[in-house]
C-alpha cells in the first residue's frame, strides 16, 4: 500500500450537530498535516467520497456525529473491520444521503468493477450529537468536543519524518 491517508469529514450542516464532522476537519485542514495525508470536508456528498477512495488510500478515516447512547459530546474511536452490517444489495443510494455504510458498499461495488483497492484499514471518529434536527451550528457539548477530536484525528495519522 502507499500509505496515503484520507481524512473525510461527513454531515449536514444543516441539521445541528450533523455538521461534526464537517466542523472537525474544516479545524484539522487548517493545521500542518504529515505527508500523504490529506483532510477533506465531504459534507453529504458520500458519492464523491466513494469515488474519491478509487484513487487509492492505505486508511480511511470518517468523521462523523455518532450515535451510540452517550452523554452528547462524547467522543468515540471505532476501528470498521469490514464485518459489520454492510450489505451492498440493501445500501440505497442516494447522491445527497449516504451514510458511511452505504459509501463503503458503494465503494465495493466500485473497486470490483475497477480493479481499485478499497483502503486497508477504515476508522470512524465519532461524536454523540445532543441534537440532529434542522438547524445551522453545533450544541454547546458538540462544539466543545472539536478541538478534542482534532488531536485525535493527529494521534491516528502518520507521524512526519525529519
Amino acid at each position: 500500500m502507499n500509505g496515503r491517508t484520507l481524512v473525510a469529514g461527513i454531515g449536514n450542516v444543516f441539521l445541528g450537530d450533523d455538521g461534526f464532522g464537517v466542523e472537525t476537519v474544516r479545524a484539522l485542514a487548517a493545521q500542518p498535516l504529515p505527508d500523504g495525508v490529506e483532510a477533506v470536508d465531504f459534507g453529504v456528498r458520500g458519492v464523491h467520497l466513494a469515488y474519491r477512495l478509487l484513487d487509492g488510500y492505505d486508511t480511511l478515516v470518517l468523521v462523523d456525529a455518532t450515535a451510540r447512547g452517550s452523554a452528547p459530546g462524547t467522543l468515540h474511536l471505532i476501528e470498521a473491520d469490514g464485518t459489520g452490517p454492510i450489505d451492498p444489495e440493501s445500501a440505497v443510494l442516494d447522491g445527497h444521503d449516504m451514510s458511511p455504510d452505504t459509501v463503503l458498499a458503494l465503494l465495493d461495488t466500485l473497486c470490483a468493477g475497477t480493479g481499485a483497492t478499497p483502503p486497508r484499514r477504515t476508522l470512524v471518529v465519532g461524536c454523540e450529537p445532543a441534537t440532529v434536527e434542522e438547524g445551522i451550528g453545533l450544541s454547546p457539548p458538540v462544539a466543545a468536543a472539536v478541538p478534542h477530536a482534532v488531536r485525535m484525528v493527529q494521534e491516528l495519522l502518520p507521524r512526519r519524518t525529519p
